[in-house]
C-alpha cells in the first residue's frame, strides 16, 4: 500500500501530469481518464506482483491494425516488475 501515498517531489509531479497530458492528447481522453487508467493498472497488477509504481511508463501509440485498415491507437505499458507475489498460490 505505500506504492499509493508515497511523496513525490513536486518536479516529479509536474513531468507526470506533462506526461499524461501528452499521452491524453494522443489518445483524445482527458488527463483525468488517463490517471484513472494508470492507478487501475496499478491496483490491478499489485494483486499479483511487487511493482516499481514511480517507474511506471503508460503511451498511447500508433500501430498497424491486423486487418490492414492503417494506424490505430495502442495502449503500452512498461510497468518494471520487482517481484512476484503469492509464488505456487493460485488463488
Amino acid at each position: 500500500m505505500d506504492v499509493f501515498f508515497k511523496k513525490k517531489a513536486s518536479g516529479d509531479m509536474a513531468k507526470d501530469r506533462l506526461k499524461l497530458l501528452l499521452v491524453s492528447d494522443r489518445a483524445n481522453c482527458s488527463p483525468e481518464i488517463m490517471e484513472m487508467i494508470k492507478n487501475d493498472i496499478i491496483k490491478v497488477i499489485s494483486k499479483y506482483m511487487e511493482i516499481d509504481a514511480e517507474a511506471l511508463d503508460i503511451q498511447i501509440t500508433q500501430t498497424e491494425s491486423d486487418e490492414g485498415n492503417g494506424a490505430v491507437p495502442a495502449l503500452y505499458a512498461n510497468i518494471p516488475i520487482k517481484d512476484m507475489k503469492n509464488k505456487g498460490n493460485n488463488e
